[in-house]
């Protein structure tokens, strides 16, 4: 009994110790460079899925959002938004084909301002009442959605996009940006 406790601690020990030198050979075998652009990525999906999500919910009344656009539009006239059933299929849109872009990566930086953009207004106009909690209706998942969306501003696409795939490098790139590649 007492042996069979003390091969299992071995083999607990040497299974962590593999598991440990695994962690460290992946992370020593991707640079900082590799690591910076495949952050993009990940950030792209965190924005993407829920986005998703929220588009087909609206634009399609289907999915575990569904509300379909005379709903939303209820919603957003309940709120005196203006010409709330074409805000509705303007937001439902942008949340669909938005999330779209960002999964494979066309448009990145735009399409990231635009959603931070109608997140921010969600935030506000809806959420920021209730606090902070996700849980009693606030502020939390939105405002982290509108960081994700400005951290895409900022970063770009990142390596696995059809941007860099197709073209070499980002759509609509700036041209200072392009200037110091150059030096």
């Amino acid at each position: 009994m007492y042996g069979t406790k003390l091969s299992t601690r071995v083999q607990n020990r040497e299974a962590t110790a593999d598991f440990r030198g695994t962690v460290t050979h992946v992370s020593r075998s991707l640079s900082s460079e590799q690591s910076a652009r495949l952050g993009p990525v990940l950030v792209r999906l965190a924005l993407a899925i829920p986005m998703v999500v929220s588009g087909v919910g609206k634009v399609l009344g289907a999915g575990p959002k569904a509300m379909g656009i005379t709903g939303f539009a209820g919603f957003l006239a309940s709120l005196g938004i203006p010409l709330p059933t074409v805000v509705a299929w303007g937001v439902g849109l942008l949340e669909l084909v938005g999330g779209v872009l960002l999964i494979v990566g066309l448009f990145v930086r735009v399409t990231g301002a635009l959603l931070a953009v109608n997140m921010l207004v969600a935030t506000v106009l809806v959420h920021l009442p209730s606090g902070y909690p996700t849980s009693d209706g606030g502020v939390e998942l939105t405002l982290t959605l509108c960081l994700l969306g400005l951290s895409l501003l900022a970063s770009g696409p990142g390596t696995l996009s059809l941007e860099r795939t197709f073209f070499g490098d980002e759509l609509l790139a700036s041209t200072g940006r392009e200037s110091t590649r150059a030096d």
